[in-house]
């Protein structure tokens, strides 16, 4: 594990960015941008290993502030090598000091890493760092990859050898199978938007449900829901910065956790609203990394303030799920909160206004205190194992015949239909005529109601002689 770490505004996420090949940081020309720590997948010359991210410290400022240096210690303690950025166009600064020393104390080996180094002209103040005491300097330029290949290759020298495995440990793994903010609204219709489904998921076929990564659940709503909060208590430890100030969350982060049921990758997102309200650069691209998460997770946690109820940003972004494919789960958080004589009309309300999400489970919690938090993982699980089902060709075709035995379709025939994918359960069905919209929609009834299904996104495709 390599932690970049530093003072905010040095060009860590550059860094990281410019080593994991992709824009997986958010970046801007602007202090404090970072706050959680992000783990990132990277490979030089064949190695793997995982880059972090991390906010930059603060000996002084706000409570914020502090969160964001009490993440930064918490990547140290995990780290086995540490890249300490500095900027070269500024030299050394009493944050550079204060940040040498706490890497100092992590007891790992350290590169100290001058940044923005674009020429040679810029090599020479690099020199100055030396007084931080942590060794000479590597300049690099992370804009333009300038020194990043010899920097990468003494990093990679620096991770710790291998132990070796005994034979017969080898011999099992091989032999081993694999695992399987309130009152603003919402519209994302002017932001970019991936396809339809996940990539590497969305359309798998029904025969490759023993992929090896963990099914992912992206947390989604507006700011200032208690996301972050959520988060945490779901993984067991403060993962991410939670503040009362809303936008607090930046970046997408993950996290896999070992549940008694399997394993779950946990993605905390940014809160989205309307680019209206949305602040250009940080926030921006902050919410288009959300939207990338939702893309890419298997279930959706829709949170809510439950103490101001179901808002026309809450429907918008609830719509948005629906075009991502993914089954929903909605957790109305700060549960308790809501006076007794309230909590009918705001279940009603949810309802309501969230009907067209279908049968989704809705689950009343209090994430700071962890009052109901207990009942989200077995629901996860369930809404997981719906997703991923497949059904017996003799089974659906049977279904399909009591389904038009009890309600003929008018003008045409389903003569069967096959599963042909999951992710989500996706049905083929092969028809002497085109059938009425109405008539699929009571089709999609019949079939949830007599598998199972729950809030499982279904698709029907049709086939007719006379064409798709």
């Amino acid at each position: 594990m390599v932690v970049v770490a530093g003072r905010p505004n040095v060009g860590k996420s550059s860094l990281v960015n410019r080593i994991v090949g992709r824009r997986a940081a958010v970046v801007q020309e602007e202090p404090g941008v970072t706050r959680d720590r992000k783990p990132l997948d990277a490979e030089w010359v064949g190695v793997p290993f995982t880059v972090v991210d991390t906010g930059g410290w603060l000996s002084g400022g706000n409570d914020l502030d502090a969160k964001v240096s009490r993440q930064s210690e918490k990547a140290l303690a995990e780290a086995d090598v540490i890249l300490l950025v500095v900027d070269v166009t500024v030299g050394v600064t009493e944050e550079d000091l204060a940040a040498a020393r706490i890497v100092r104390r992590a007891g790992v080996p350290v590169r100290l890493v001058a940044n923005k180094v674009d020429d040679g002209a810029r090599e020479a103040p690099a020199w100055e760092f030396v007084s931080l005491g942590v060794g000479d300097p590597w300049p690099v330029s992370a804009l333009h990859g300038r020194g990043m290949g010899d920097l990468l290759d003494e990093v990679v020298t620096l991770f710790p050898t291998p132990q070796p495995v005994a034979e017969a440990e080898v011999g099992a793994r091989a032999g081993a199978p694999r695992d399987g903010d309130p009152g603003d609204d919402v519209d994302l219709d002017g932001l970019e938007r991936g396809p339809a489904g996940r990539p590497g998921t969305a359309g798998r076929d029904a025969g490759d449900e023993g992929a090896a990564e963990p099914p992912g659940v992206a947390i989604v709503g507006r700011p200032n829901v208690g996301k972050s909060t959520l988060f945490n208590r779901l993984i067991g430890e403060d993962r991410s910065v939670v503040h009362d100030m809303p936008g607090t969350t930046r970046d997408a982060i993950d996290t896999v956790v070992e549940t008694p049921d399997g394993p779950l990758r946990f993605i905390d997102t940014a809160g989205m609203r309307r680019p209206s309200r949305t602040d250009p650069g940080t926030e921006h691209y902050a919410v288009l990394r959300a939207l990338d998460a939702l893309e890419r997770a298997d279930i959706a946690m829709l949170v809510i303030d439950a103490t101001q109820g179901v808002s026309h940003q809450d429907q918008r972004l609830a719509e948005r799920i629906g075009t991502s494919g993914c089954p929903t789960l909605v957790v109305l958080n700060k549960w308790d909160l809501v006076a007794t004589e309230d909590r009918e009309d705001i279940l009603a309300d949810v309802g309501d206004r969230l009907a067209f999400l279908g049968t989704a489970p809705v689950l009343r919690v209090s994430a700071q205190s962890g009052r109901g938090v207990h009942k989200i993982l077995p629901a996860l699980h369930e809404s997981v194992e719906d997703y991923h089902r497949r059904v017996p060709t003799g089974a659906l075709n049977r279904a399909l015949r009591d389904i038009q035995a009890a309600h003929p379709a008018p003008g045409a025939r389903i003569r069967y239909g096959v599963q042909g994918a999951i992710d989500p359960p996706t049905f083929t069905l092969f028809a002497t005529g085109r059938l009425p919209a109405t008539y699929l929609r009571y089709v999609e009834r019949g079939l949830r109601e007599r598998f199972e299904f729950g809030a499982s996104p279904l698709k029907l495709r049709v086939r007719s002689n006379g064409g798709r």
